[in-house]
């Protein structure tokens, strides 16, 4: 019998490239390990500039993407920006994820939807991450919310260091390994982990392992969050090997 195949659909800010790349890669490292296969199929919503202005008119794009992505009858919805749903207020993850499931259901076809945001939130808790240190490339204001947020989820953010590029393109065309070195700047002692990065747009995966392995801690990025609880909700194994311990199985 051949494998189960699964649609993932991502809504995506129209300038973002990176959870495109990221996700694919770590669920085809997922399929050399584990029978099940996947195809990505997107829908973008239009941003340009990292600013609150521009991700608030984004937001209310996400709406017609999930209709979009609901007509392809994906198997689960995740939604590729965490800083928008972040700077639309504490724990307004929840609201966006029930919106958009409500927007597939009224289409005929319900689908589980994963934000960036709470995918965040949600690994950090299952890892027992009481206390990070987190990387981002935005402008500073910006990471202070990412920081409220996640306080208010009861994380405390020990240190950030914000990268301050205001232009996602750019924030995509950053080295994947940057954040092993950029990490080295955080305070981590006393953390229980280490976010790099908390942007989906902003390369990060050919570092997470390497982070590991210096600092002894768990090391976790918007975009390993966004799979796990992807393949949480479509009730698979979250298993994936050399993309850090959130994705070891053991969570």
């Amino acid at each position: 019998m051949s494998a189960r195949s699964f649609r993932i659909g991502q809504i995506v800010p129209s300038s973002n490239t990176t959870m495109e790349t990221e996700i694919p890669a770590i669920l085809r490292a997922r399929e050399a390990v584990h029978p099940e296969r996947f195809t990505f199929h997107s829908s973008r919503m239009r941003m340009k500039k990292v600013t609150k202005d521009e991700l608030a008119a984004m937001d209310s794009d996400s709406d017609r993407c999930a209709l979009e992505l609901s007509d392809a009858r994906v198997d689960v919805l995740g939604y590729a920006c965490l800083v928008a749903i972040m700077s639309m207020g504490l724990g307004y993850h929840r609201t966006s994820e029930a919106r958009l499931e409500r927007r597939a259901l009224e289409n005929g076809a319900p689908t589980p939807v994963v934000t960036s945001a709470g995918a965040l939130v949600d690994g950090l808790h299952a890892i027992g991450a009481q206390k990070v240190s987190i990387l981002t490339p935005y402008m500073k204001p910006l990471t202070q919310l990412v920081i409220d947020y996640l306080e208010n989820e009861g994380i405390e953010v020990v240190d950030s260091i914000s990268l301050e590029i205001p232009d996602n393109l750019e924030v995509g065309r950053q080295d994947p390994l940057a954040p092993a070195e950029i990490t080295k700047k955080l305070q981590t002692r006393g953390v229980d982990a280490i976010v790099a990065s908390a942007c989906v747009q902003m390369p990060s995966l050919a570092s997470v392992q390497l982070i590991e392995s210096r600092t002894g801690l768990p090391v976790v990025s918007s975009a390993i969050s966004t799979t796990y609880m992807m393949l949480k909700r479509l009730g698979l194994k979250a298993e994936v090997p050399g993309v850090g311990s959130l994705l070891s199985g053991r969570y």
